[in-house]
Order: structure tokens, then C-alpha cells, then sequence
């Protein structure tokens, strides 16, 4: 063309998670039955709005105006709500104001990240969720900061590695948390996030957390709210409706901003996703809607704790099918509904393979060529754990990190399905080590 008109950050723009699926559909026209554990859509394995949300909604579309415009921040009345229900609790304070809707989290994670400028940076967790790591890469241009979450202990994030990237990268200027963490289903303590809500005032920044999953705890884990231990310092909470009614297909989610009062940067900033939103006029009107109904209704938390115990479940059992496997590094998921392990260091190399079809090893020959550095030979492994199982998994080295392992869900509905694709996963890792 005349000129070029690739955004520089383009090469930045990766969703491994559903990059996979290619490859297992070209896997499973070979005849090969696959069992889908690369992405977290609740109702595509089984889960479904129980019938008092379903009624809720039904009655809701009686009213026509569920199917305008609203307001561009969002529904009035949506919005007190979600206000009153954060100041219920000790910590940051807000109004109505300072809740933003958008089109589902994806919508305002790439709308946040595209308005900050870009020369500034936010520091994320390694392993990333992709979404995350992909846009804040995009819009500056370059490979995703990140600082370390530990797989030794226990996924939590490094506070170490945390000060020194802030102190020796001074284009820093946020800190991005997801707490429930995907995809490593680690619970942060209040103790752990008041040292990063330190550091970030310590070096004038502000805060992000992704809370998605913030009604998604398990093994006595609560989930601590950043409202609750921010204190004075700029930040925002992402939330959305996707993974607790469940509901992914209604993209709904908002922002609550806190202490935009602190700083007229930090504010100027939140203002500009306003704008941004403006230009689009508003989101989704029905699923906002009928959320004050939902969330208090009498079986919204009872829904959550039958919920919790089963993701508690699931997560015991693949954590003691796993754990004494020689070769991985396993921790017991607390939260959102993920599981993942790393190798050991020097577990994994290019030699490594599992016996499969030629037809399945023509599929797969293309993705294992691809493959650059030796910690992304977890990638090796789940292509041959693929096209020999039709286990569908998500390479933790694609969700930005140089940490070799997998990452599946905890969704699976049926039982026995569960049951033997944990069995399938620890044979398959034995015989692929040894």
C-alpha cells in the first residue's frame, strides 16, 4: 500500500487460547474426539443459569425499554446499585459516577489500555492473562512488562520482582493484578495485596485489578476486594457478569474507579474512557438490567456456594492425581476455575514425543516447527497430548512467560468425563517424561 497501515503493536495482538482450537479442529476432522479444556465458557461445558436467573430475565424483556440505549455510563439504577453494594463494605468508597459500563471485561480491558499513553506502561502478572498482556503490548508497541508469579510458592505474585521493575523501569505507571488469577487459580492474601498497593504509592501509581472471578473462591480461600485495602491510592476494579451468573454471551461488564479525587492525572485519565464510551453511545442495556434483581435475590449466594463447592472439587482431584507426578510442579487451584502446572526445570526437550497417527503428526508437524525457545516446548506437548488424547489444553508458555507447562479448566460438568481426563493428563505426562 501507499503507506503502511500496520499498528505497531499488531505482531502484539496473540489469544492462544482460542489460537489452539485451529489446530484441534483440523485434529478432530481426522475422526479424533476431543475434550475441550482450552477456554473457561461455563455454559459450553455444562453450566447454565439456573431457572430463578432465567425467569428474571424472561420478565425483564417484557419491558421494551430493555432493548434501548441507556445511558452511557450506564443504567442509573444498575449502577447506585453496584455503589451501595461496594460501600456495604470497610474501604474505598464510590458513587454511582465512578462505575463505567462496557461491552463485556474484554471491551473495557482493550478500551483501558488503549487510552493510556503510550509511553506509559502497566506491570502485569507472568503467567498473563492473554487479553491483558496482548493489549497493554499493543498499545505501546512492545513486548508485555511483567513481573514473576511463583510456581513455587504457590503461584503467589514475587513483591520483589515487583520493586524492581517499577524502580528500574520508570515509564512504569500501574500495577495489573487479577485476583482470582487466571490462569493459575491462586487467591491473593490482604496481606500480599497491601504490599503491592504499597509499592504503587510509593512510586505515584495506580492500581488495576482484574476481579472476574471475585465469587469464584474454593478451599477456604476468600477473596479480598481491592475497595477493601486500596486506601488513597488511584485504581481501578474490573468486573463483569460473564463467569458468575453465567452469562459470557451477554457481554456486560463495568469498572469502578477509586480515589480519582487523588490525583487530576488519574482522573483525566478515567474521564477519557468516558469520552471513549460516549462515542459509542452505551452497552448493553438487558443484562444490566436485571442485575439488582439477580444479585439480591434470596439464592444469588447460595448459587455461589454450590458452585464453589463443586470448582473446590474438581480442583482436589486434579491437584492429587497430579501432585506426586515426577517432572511438574502442581499447586491446589483456590479460585476462578482453572488449574495449571509447570515442568521442572530441564524436564522438557525437543527429543520428547508420544505415539500418534502419521495423519495426526501431518496436523501437528507445522505448530511443533514453529517452536523457537526451550521454554516453549510445553507447546510440543500438548500438540502430541492433543492428537493422541484429543485433551484440548492451553500451553502456560503462551500466556506470556518463559514458565513451561499446561493450563486446563475445571468446568467439565460430568464426573467421570473429569475423572478420566485427570487419569488421561498424569499417564500421558509419565509417559512423555520417561
Amino acid at each position: 500500500m501507499r503507506n503502511n497501515i500496520v499498528h505497531i503493536g499488531a505482531d502484539e495482538l496473540t489469544y492462544e487460547i482460542r489460537g489452539i482450537l485451529k489446530i484441534a479442529k483440523k485434529l478432530e476432522e481426522t475422526g479424533l474426539q476431543m475434550t475441550w479444556e482450552n477456554i473457561g465458557d461455563p455454559v459450553a461445558k455444562g453450566h447454565t443459569l439456573p431457572k430463578w436467573m432465567k425467569e428474571i430475565i424472561a420478565n425483564q424483556m417484557e419491558d421494551d425499554l430493555s432493548f434501548a440505549y441507556c445511558p452511557t455510563k450506564g443504567l442509573d439504577a444498575t449502577r447506585e446499585f453496584l455503589a451501595e453494594k461496594n460501600n456495604n463494605r470497610n474501604g474505598a468508597q464510590i458513587t454511582s459516577e465512578d462505575i463505567l459500563f462496557f461491552n463485556g471485561l474484554g471491551d473495557a480491558i482493550s478500551t483501558f489500555y488503549h487510552y493510556v499513553r503510550k509511553e506509559a506502561r502497566v506491570l502485569g502478572p507472568a503467567p498473563a492473562y492473554s487479553t491483558h498482556s496482548s493489549a497493554e503490548a499493543a498499545h505501546a508497541g512492545s513486548h508485555h512488562l511483567t513481573y514473576n508469579l511463583d510456581p513455587n510458592n504457590n503461584w503467589m505474585p514475587d513483591i520483589d520482582d515487583i520493586y524492581n521493575k517499577v524502580k528500574y523501569n520508570p515509564q512504569v505507571s500501574g500495577i495489573l493484578l487479577i485476583n482470582p488469577d487466571n490462569p493459575t487459580g491462586a487467591v491473593y492474601s490482604k496481606e500480599t495485596m497491601k504490599k503491592i498497593i504499597g509499592i504503587a504509592k510509593e512510586f505515584d501509581l495506580f492500581i488495576v485489578v482484574d476481579e472476574i472471578y471475585m465469587n469464584t473462591t474454593y478451599n477456604q480461600k476468600q477473596h479480598i476486594a481491592l475497595a477493601e485495602v486500596i486506601g488513597d491510592t488511584p485504581g481501578v476494579s474490573m468486573k463483569g457478569i460473564s463467569k458468575d451468573f453465567p452469562w459470557p454471551g451477554s457481554r456486560c461488564g463495568w469498572i469502578e474507579s477509586y480515589n480519582t479525587d487523588k490525583d487530576p492525572i488519574f482522573a483525566r485519565f478515567i474521564k477519557s474512557l468516558e469520552d471513549a464510551k460516549m462515542l459509542e453511545v452505551c452497552s448493553t442495556t438487558l443484562p444490566q438490567k436485571v442485575i439488582p434483581e439477580i444479585m439480591s435475590h434470596k439464592n444469588y449466594d447460595l448459587y455461589h456456594q454450590e458452585r464453589n463447592k463443586f470448582f473446590e472439587k474438581r480442583s482436589q482431584e486434579i491437584y492429587k492425581t497430579l501432585k506426586d507426578v515426577q517432572g511438574i510442579k502442581v499447586n491446589l487451584s483456590n479460585g476462578a476455575f482453572y488449574f495449571s502446572f509447570a515442568f521442572e526445570q530441564s524436564a522438557l526437550n525437543e527429543k520428547q514425543t508420544l505415539p500418534i497417527s502419521n495423519e495426526a503428526f501431518k496436523v501437528i508437524e507445522p505448530e511443533l516447527n514453529k517452536i523457537e525457545h526451550d521454554y516453549q516446548l510445553d507447546k510440543q506437548f500438548c500438540l502430541y497430548l492433543m492428537a493422541k488424547t484429543g485433551i484440548c489444553m492451553v500451553p502456560l508458555s503462551s500466556f506470556n512467560c518463559n514458565i513451561p507447562g499446561l493450563r486446563m479448566t475445571l468446568l467439565e460438568a460430568d464426573d467421570k468425563k473429569f475423572t478420566k481426563t485427570c487419569k488421561t493428563l498424569k499417564e500421558n505426562i509419565e509417559e512423555y517424561l520417561n
